[in-house]
């Protein structure tokens, strides 16, 4: 269920767009693209808006009709420098690594993938679910710190939640109104799954943090600006708190985090720095050399693309 990044989705260059000083709302539409079996909506990285946060890519996946041997059909693939976070509405999926992980994932389950210096994984069909299919994929993008460390994989059955009279917020990564996820993450940021009824809600915010809002289904509007489904709002930072108003029912996700102080180059499915990086690890996977390990699925690999850069592409 995870990428690749194109160069329709952001130029691969080390530039990107900065975070605005002061609370504001800009709204970008998602973009229609292929993922396996499936079409997503592509809401982050847009041009223009490379992350929020350390959040740099955000697909919503369906709903789409999946079979027990037809899913999401995402065949062995690597990733470096990021964390992919899966989080499903309706439906199952079945995640492979090269760490040996094997996991179903459900609806408010929660499964998270570190790739460090290399990963490979899979995302198939469970052999045994029918039915709609409906789910957001997300990456993190690693800090220094970490992002040359060992691959990991971890799944979470419960997360907390926060209620208020018209919505539940659920706490996928970080801290919100009090309740905090056991999920691991790097820097300093925060993932929370709204489901809305008509209403108002305000919640608090960090003002180190920038803020987006990625609706997935209905419209919710803040200080006045309508925010349809697949559209991301970016929220900038330097705010308190965040009011989400909507006069129908809604369901959003609200990302966050303290900007990132390093330009990131996204590109296929890794993240880095540099263009060396990103061609050593497009030939590492290429050669299949031991960095990414083995995955153990019926489905094909996928091979790399050149990158852009490339002199022989």
């Amino acid at each position: 269920m995870s990428g690749p990044v194109t160069y329709d989705d952001t130029p691969p260059t080390e530039e990107g767009a900065r975070p605005h000083p002061v609370p504001e709302v800009e709204v970008t539409a998602a973009r229609e693209a292929t993922v396996g079996a499936l079409t997503v909506r592509r809401a982050l990285p847009r041009r223009g808006r490379r992350a929020v946060g350390a959040w740099c890519f955000a697909d919503l996946m369906g709903p789409a009709a999946v079979t027990e041997d037809a899913g999401i059909d995402v065949g062995p693939h690597p990733h470096i420098g990021l964390q992919t976070v899966t989080w499903l509405i309706s439906g199952e999926s079945l995640h492979r690594d090269s760490l040996g992980s094997e996991q179903v994932i459900r609806p408010g389950q929660l499964n998270l993938m570190t790739a460090g210096n290399g990963v490979a994984h899979s995302e198939e069909a469970t052999g045994r679910y029918r039915g709609d299919l409906h789910g957001v994929q997300l990456w993190i993008a690693q800090p220094e710190s970490s992002r040359h460390g060992a691959p990991a994989f971890e799944h979470h059955a419960e997360l907390p939640s926060v209620e208020s009279p018209a919505a539940v917020a659920t706490v996928l990564v970080g801290e919100f109104a009090g309740a905090a996820s056991p999920a691991r993450h790097d820097t300093a940021l925060v993932g929370v799954d709204l489901v809305l009824r008509q209403g108002t809600d305000e919640w608090p915010a960090s003002p180190d943090f920038e803020y987006a809002v990625v609706v997935v289904d209905g419209t919710v509007s803040v200080d006045g600006t309508a925010i349809d489904a697949g559209q991301l709002g970016y929220l900038g930072r330097g705010r308190d708190t965040i009011r989400i108003d909507r006069t129908g029912s809604a369901r959003a996700l609200l990302i966050g985090g303290t900007p990132l102080e390093e330009p990131i180059l996204m590109w296929w499915n890794f993240v880095a720095r540099t263009r060396d990086e990103i061609d050593d690890a497009y030939a590492a996977w290429q050669s299949r050399s031991d960095r990414f390990g083995t995955v153990a699925s019926p489905l094909e690999r996928i091979p790399a693309p050149a990158p852009m850069w490339a002199p022989s592409r």
